[in-house]
C-alpha cells in the first residue's frame, strides 16, 4: 500500500473508533490528527472537511459489508441450492463470525451516524440511506427467492420480513454493547433465523410441535 493509502487509511481508522466510542461530534479533527502524528495540512489533503471524513467513513463500511455479506452467504449457496436452507446456514455463518470477533462488534457505525444526522449535509445523510436500503435489499432479494418455492405461513410482505432480519441484527449489536454481552448479537441473528424458518413451516408441523410442548 502507497503510504499515501496508509495514511488516509489510519486516518479512517482513528476516526472511526472515535465516532463508535463517542460519536461523530465528539471526535475532533485536532485528537484524530495528534494521534495519526499527521499535520493539519496532511489530513486536509485527505480530507476537506468532517463531512468529506463522513463520506470515507461510510463508503469504507459499505465496502467490507458487501465484501462479508458475499463471502458470508455466497458460501451458504455452495452449501444448499434451496433458498430457505441458503438464507439459514447464511444466517448461522454470520452469527459464528461475530461470535468470533474478539470483544464482541465493535457498534454500528451507520447507526451512530444516524442518530447525529443533524451534524450531517444532504450527500452523507443519502449515503446513510442507501446503505440501509442495500442492507434490506440483500435479505428481501432472499426472502423474496424463497416464497417463490415455499408458501408462507401468514400473509406477510417480503419487504417487513427482510427488516426483521436487519433490525435483529442492528439491534442486536446495539442491545450487546448496551448489556456489554458480545454473544447477544449472534443469539438474535440465529433467532431471526428460526423466525423465518417458522414462517415457512406447514401449519400441521406447527401444530404437532405444540401438541409435544403440551405433552
Amino acid at each position: 500500500m502507497r503510504k499515501g493509502n496508509e495514511t488516509r487509511e489510519r486516518i479512517l481508522d482513528i476516526a472511526e473508533a472515535g465516532v463508535l466510542a463517542k460519536g461523530f461530534g465528539a471526535t475532533s479533527i485536532d485528537e484524530i490528527i495528534a494521534e495519526a502524528g499527521i499535520t493539519k495540512s496532511g489530513f486536509f489533503y485527505h480530507f476537506r472537511d468532517k463531512n468529506e471524513l463522513a463520506r470515507g467513513l461510510l463508503s469504507r463500511y459499505r465496502g467490507r459489508l458487501e465484501q462479508l455479506l458475499d463471502e458470508i452467504f455466497g458460501r451458504a449457496a455452495e452449501l444448499s441450492d434451496d433458498p430457505l436452507q441458503r438464507l439459514l446456514i447464511g444466517l448461522t455463518l454470520f452469527a459464528e463470525h461475530m461470535a468470533a470477533m474478539p470483544g464482541g462488534h465493535p457498534g454500528c457505525l451507520v447507526a451512530t451516524m444516524s442518530y447525529q444526522d443533524q451534524l450531517f449535509n444532504r450527500e452523507v445523510r443519502g449515503m446513510v440511506t442507501s446503505i440501509v436500503e442495500g442492507w434490506n435489499s440483500f435479505f428481501r432479494a432472499m426472502i423474496e427467492a424463497i416464497i417463490a418455492v415455499y408458501p408462507l405461513r401468514e400473509p406477510i410482505d417480503a419487504g417487513r420480513l427482510a427488516r426483521h432480519i436487519a433490525c435483529a441484527i442492528d439491534g442486536g449489536i446495539i442491545m450487546g454493547k448496551s448489556l456489554g454481552d458480545p454473544t447477544v448479537l449472534p443469539e438474535q441473528m440465529l433467532m431471526a433465523g428460526n423466525y423465518v424458518k417458522l414462517m415457512f413451516q406447514p401449519a400441521a408441523l406447527h401444530a404437532l410441535q405444540r401438541e409435544a410442548v403440551a405433552a
